[in-house]
């Protein structure tokens, strides 16, 4: 049988709680036992000393003395717990007894020939029995042996566990309950959580689950579903960005292309029309390709919080490569490089995402710088951090446009440069670059004049 969380809490709450009462109900009842039996014992150890006073030893004949004065105290006296006594020879063999004893005997225990306590019947009833030496001149000359009843003791010790075990079998019940409605209680956070998670669907990711007031587990549990759900957001979020992106970037190539071939098919043409208006197409399926990888990248770059494992190359190697890769549109723009390295000791840098940071800041320079100008490329130390600044002399960022230039897509005054190939994804990577290995991208500029990037690694 599936049992519920609450119910399950309960049931062992109330076996843990059950086998302590047991434990502890078992040991009050042997307390007692051990009590009631220790006083017995100690009443009989005392009549068995006092009667030993009212015997006498004649050679190998041990008798009571003035029997008959027992016997008529006991007529007079009526006895709720009497004490019954009889006399035995050093072999066990009777000698004379208390007159409450009438035809009955009392057993002998050779086991307990030097004292000790035991349990025996007479007349089929219990009794408690006690046998010590009676010794004279150092010998022993016999035994005097004393007895109880136990009835009475044995009926409150089975009234007592009676009454414990009701106790017990009233208590489980109520603890049941109790620690049912306990649980319930305690798990009320849990049925929030429970609530909380079957609202949130795909629509309503914002929603949090309540964190209860004691920082304890159930808080820990609950900060890690919000703590979930967010990355589930931010992942979502990461979806649409990229799904929005992707469509608004491809829609206008698509509809050239699509114009393009609907141009082409509907009359004969010059093989040379032809080769023109498919070069084109090539071009348009090109940029769509090289936005699309930047995309795909973006969205990695998002999903990677942290850098690890992340070869290192010396900075001034990944400039010199990227520099290399541009050596064509620096010679057709006639641009000049001046690149420092104030640095004399090797300065490491992740490879992967420095080539990201600096690829798309030192290509943005060469695309807008103004032909014939400088590009000024710098290394230089602070502390424990490397610098490295970038300065072209080009067409510059406007003021206002500044805190814009890492959002996707993004162009400043894009209209005055159409011909500039681009589409706003470059400084975005680079910034997503520089979050992953913990960098820093600051940006100044002279609108007509030029851009300085300075990258803190």
């Amino acid at each position: 049988m599936s049992l519920s969380f609450k119910n399950r809490i309960a049931l062992h709450y109330m076996i843990a709680t059950a086998i302590i009462m047991a434990v502890a109900f078992t040991a009050v009842y042997f307390v007692v036992k051990g009590v009631v039996y220790q006083n017995i014992d100690s009443d009989l150890s005392f009549e068995a000393e006092k009667h030993t006073e009212e015997i006498k030893v004649v050679g190998d004949s041990i008798k009571i003395k003035n029997k008959k004065e027992w016997e008529e105290r006991e007529h007079r006296e009526v006895q709720v717990n009497p004490v019954f006594i009889q006399i035995l020879d050093k072999n066990g063999i009777f000698m004379d007894k208390s007159p409450n004893l009438k035809e009955n005997e009392l057993d002998y225990n050779e086991e307990a020939n030097f004292g000790g306590s035991y349990n025996e019947t007479l007349n089929n009833k219990p009794i408690r029995q006690i046998q010590l030496p009676i010794e004279e001149n150092g010998k022993i000359k016999g035994f005097i042996v004393a007895a109880m009843p136990l009835e009475a003791s044995q009926m409150v010790l089975l009234n007592l566990k009676n009454i414990l075990l009701l106790v017990y079998l009233l208590l489980l019940a109520s603890l049941y309950f109790i620690s049912k409605y306990i649980a319930g209680r305690s798990i009320i956070p849990v049925k929030n959580v429970t609530e909380t998670t079957n609202r949130i669907t795909r629509n309503n990711l914002n929603e949090r689950v309540a964190l209860p007031q004691n920082k304890d587990e159930l808080f820990d549990l609950s900060s890690g579903i919000n703590d979930l759900l967010q990355r589930i957001e931010n992942a979502m979020e990461r979806e649409r960005q990229f799904t929005s992106d992707a469509s608004h970037e491809l829609r206008t190539p698509l509809a050239t292309l699509k114009g393009t071939l609907e141009v082409l098919v509907r009359k004969p043409r010059e093989r040379g029309e032809y080769e023109e208006k498919i070069k084109f197409s090539l071009t348009e399926i090109d940029r769509m390709t090289a936005t699309l990888e930047q995309l795909l990248l973006l969205a990695r770059l998002d999903t990677s919080s942290k850098a690890k494992d992340e070869s290192s190359v010396p900075l001034a190697t990944v400039i010199d490569e990227i520099l290399s890769r541009h050596k064509k549109p620096i010679s057709e723009k006639k641009l000049s490089i001046n690149f420092k390295n104030e640095i004399e000791n090797e300065t490491l840098v992740p490879q992967y995402f420095s080539n990201l940071i600096l690829e798309n800041i030192i290509s943005n320079a060469v695309k807008y710088a103004k032909d014939a100008t400088n590009i000024h490329i710098s290394i230089t130390q602070s502390n424990s951090n490397i610098i490295c600044k970038v300065r072209d002399q080009g067409i510059g960022i406007k003021k206002e446009d500044l805190h814009n230039v890492f959002n996707n897509f993004f162009r400043s005054d894009a209209l005055n440069h159409k011909n500039i190939a681009g589409n706003g994804l470059g400084l975005s990577i680079a910034k997503k670059a520089a979050d992953a290995i913990d960098a820093k991208i600051e940006v100044a500029s002279d609108f007509g004049q030029g851009t300085t990037f300075t990258i803190t690694f």
